[in-house]
């Protein structure tokens, strides 16, 4: 059962912070400090089961936890650059690159003052959900400064 215990904490632990990283939000130190604690109770139970052999069996031991926590920083490398854009010069961080693909698409009906609908950028630009209420919004945003700049 404690096998079990160390490792459904380090997963669990794994899990807070991949997700953290996902949403480019901070790790809660919680998740850190348990996976962490989970981290050295699997080596310290490896090194201990691989004392009876001698130095090269504790050694031997250790390594799927060493293992572990360099496969599991290595996923949270690639996650965390793919968070990042391609290019930083002059673009903020939250931009959707279909924003201008959106802007041009949709253009006849901006100038028209008439928002397309989630679904119709949907369809048009073969997006989830999420990210064609995102795109409206921006073109939404875009609009509102149009009639502004025309009214000025």
């Amino acid at each position: 059962m404690v096998p079990l215990t160390v490792d459904g904490l380090i997963y669990a632990s794994s899990m807070v912070m991949l997700n953290a990283a996902r949403r480019s939000i901070p790790v809660p130190a919680l998740a850190r400090w348990l996976l962490g604690l989970g981290i050295a109770a699997t080596l310290a139970a490896n090194v201990a089961h691989g004392l009876g052999h001698g130095l090269v069996g504790a050694s031997v031991a250790a390594w799927p936890a060493v293992a572990l926590v360099g496969s599991y920083e290595l996923l949270m490398m690639v996650i965390r650059s793919s968070q990042m854009p391609a290019s930083t010069s002059g673009t903020r961080r939250d931009a959707d690159p279909l924003q201008e693909q959106a802007a041009e698409l949709f253009a006849a009906q901006l100038a028209a003052d008439r928002v397309p609908s989630v679904r119709a950028i949907r369809a048009q630009l073969h997006v989830g959900q999420p990210r064609a209420q995102k795109l409206r919004d921006y073109l939404a945003a875009g609009s509102v400064r149009q009639a502004d700049s025309r009214a000025a």
